[in-house]
């Protein structure tokens, strides 16, 4: 089996770059702030971000492509660096603490490792196939971390990020309904809720439309910690345009009520 040390080492060197960058543009007053096309916003921050892991990538990885949010796929072959430099952009320009960078490796179309940066929470999460799931500052100074055991819905804690996609995928009086038969739901939204779901603290967390970068460097983590990852098809990891994340014990369940083809 392949392993991935160098490369979650790597991981995290890249992350503390782009912490460097995302903390001295946090809350700045000067802050640069643009809409995309897709009306979604970008700042000075997120586009610095990325080029300087396009950077030191082309640097230490020179062979392996580099997919990101911002710019055009680079390179080609089985391995491909993916990266979000700064998810949760919207809560980044407003000074919400809640954002972080997701730094993913696909290895011939499987996310073998993933790393999230959330510095404004003081927190870091990371995986790599069969290492298991660890959070804290660096890889000195870790914990393992585990999903619950949690086995009904009525004892679940459920976590979101809003409800407009639910109503755009015409699933949202069925993603209601499961949040009415959850113990307690809160939106923390984005990758907050991936790596709560990872770490125990919730059951449960779905979303209706994201895209590969979104995803990809959550997979690992989640399903190092025990749990499941799935788009609302059933389709394991990121590339069924939305996802699923579980402790497992409440995924086919979870897929029964929200699954797009689990329509009459």
């Amino acid at each position: 089996m392949a392993t991935y040390d160098d490369d979650l080492r790597l991981a995290h060197v890249l992350a503390d770059a782009v912490e460097r960058i995302t903390m001295s543009r946090f809350r700045a007053e000067d802050l640069s702030v643009e809409s995309k096309p897709d009306l979604t916003l970008v700042s000075d921050a997120d586009k610095a971000a990325e080029e300087l892991v396009r950077m030191q990538l082309k640097r230490t990885r020179p062979r392996d492509a580099v997919e990101g949010e911002e710019f055009e796929t680079t390179g080609h072959g089985p391995r491909r660096w993916v990266i979000d430099p700064i998810d949760g952009t919207h809560n980044f320009v407003r000074g919400v603490p809640v954002w972080g960078t997701l730094i993913s490796l696909v290895d011939n179309e499987m996310p073998v490792l993933g790393l999230v940066a959330a510095p404004a929470l003081g927190r870091r999460w990371w995986a790599a196939n069969g290492s298991g799931a660890w959070s804290g500052r660096s890889l000195s100074s870790a914990k393992r971390i585990h999903v619950s055991k949690v086995s009904t819905i009525e004892d679940a804690s459920l976590s979101y990020s809003s409800l407009k996609g639910w109503r755009a995928l015409d699933r949202h009086e069925e993603f209601l309904a499961l949040t009415d038969d959850c113990w307690r739901t809160r939106a923390y939204g984005d990758f907050w809720s991936y790596m709560l779901v990872a770490e125990g603290a919730v059951d449960i967390a779905a979303e209706p439309e994201l895209a590969v970068y979104d995803m990809a460097a959550l997979v690992p983590i989640v399903t190092e910690a025990g749990g499941r990852f799935t788009s609302l098809a059933g389709k394991p990891g990121p590339w069924g345009g939305n996802a699923v994340a579980t402790n497992g014990l409440l995924h086919d369940e979870v897929l029964e009520r929200l699954g797009t083809d689990a329509r009459a």
